[in-house]
């Protein structure tokens, strides 16, 4: 149990510290072009989290995410006691590592963000994102298989998602104390979380629908 929390926190912190810090050195690097920012950035983010959930998914499971957290939970993957120390070691794991995200730059450790994210549509984004992240998560076969499913989803969903794809309520708190290309204003980040945890639900149903022994695993 101890070393499970402890890839969690691990893994949700090493996820924050790329997803913040490959846009702020990408940013600094594009000369303006926002395309090549994004591209640079989902390229770090989604190459850090297939060799994290490789590394870490046979101590803890990989989640990395209070969503994957509690759909597990849901489907009686797990127990509450663990449910609940994942959800701290995540959301603390992602606000230290956009602290040492922002500390790696030069930049104060916990800075709230400017960056405005918020209207009807960045939320649909967000609630797709995140659902298709619980189906791909939930029917991977295997830690392998999920090693490069989950990140082969996100790194679409940065392009194709007006949101560019958060899908993780703990990442969405860390970015909120960046004021940097990653970014979220704090006062953004209720309505993503919101869409996140409604994504959530509807993956889940998905889930149900069409692999209905994954959902009842």
């Amino acid at each position: 149990m101890t070393r499970a929390t402890g890839s969690e926190f691990l893994g949700a912190a090493l996820l924050s510290a790329a997803v913040i810090g490959s846009g702020i050195m990408a940013e600094r690097l594009a000369g303006g072009n926002l395309a090549i920012a994004l591209l640079a950035n989902t390229a770090a983010s989604v190459s850090a989290l297939a060799v994290l959930i490789a590394t870490l998914g046979p101590v803890g499971g990989a989640h990395f995410n209070p969503v994957v957290t509690l759909v597990a939970w849901a489907t009686h993957r797990i127990d509450a006691r663990r449910t609940l120390a994942y959800l701290a070691a995540q959301i603390t794991g992602c606000l230290a590592g956009a602290a040492l995200a922002n500390v790696m730059f030069e930049l104060p450790a916990l800075m709230p963000s400017a960056r405005v994210r918020t209207g009807v549509a960045q939320w649909i984004a967000e609630a797709v994102a995140t659902a298709g992240l619980v189906l791909v998560a939930f029917t991977s076969p295997s830690i392998k298989e999920a090693a490069w499913r989950v990140p082969a989803w996100i790194a679409a969903a940065y392009w194709f998602t007006a949101s560019t794809s958060f899908a993780n309520p703990a990442i969405t708190l860390g970015r909120s104390l960046s004021d940097t290309f990653a970014g979220i204003r704090p006062v953004d980040a209720p309505g993503f979380i919101a869409a996140q945890a409604l994504g959530g639900v509807i993956g889940m149903l998905l889930l149900r629908l069409l692999m209905p022994k994954q959902a009842t695993a």
